[in-house]
């Protein structure tokens, strides 16, 4: 069994695949588009985001499927 961990960040998408022993069976990333429309703010495509999720995820756990116990999502958060 695994456990999936996504963290949908400002400047991307990290999907982290932990197995049993809580170490990494793998990590996928993408980029994402930044979108300045003044100054001090930004902004990103929601069709995006979710995009950089699906492929991720779909990157990760191809290999897994039925294999996935839990999954645990962060997403931009203030400080």
């Amino acid at each position: 069994m695994y456990i999936l961990s996504i963290d949908q960040g400002t400047t991307g998408t990290m999907t982290v695949l932990y197995g049993q022993d809580g170490k990494i069976a793998g990590k996928a990333y993408r980029e994402l588009s930044q979108i300045y429309p003044r100054p001090g703010w930004v902004e990103h495509n929601p069709m995006e985001i979710w995009q950089t999720v699906v492929d991720t995820v779909e990157e990760l756990c191809s290999p897994y499927q039925g294999k996935i116990a839990a999954i645990g999502i962060t997403n931009q958060r203030v400080k």
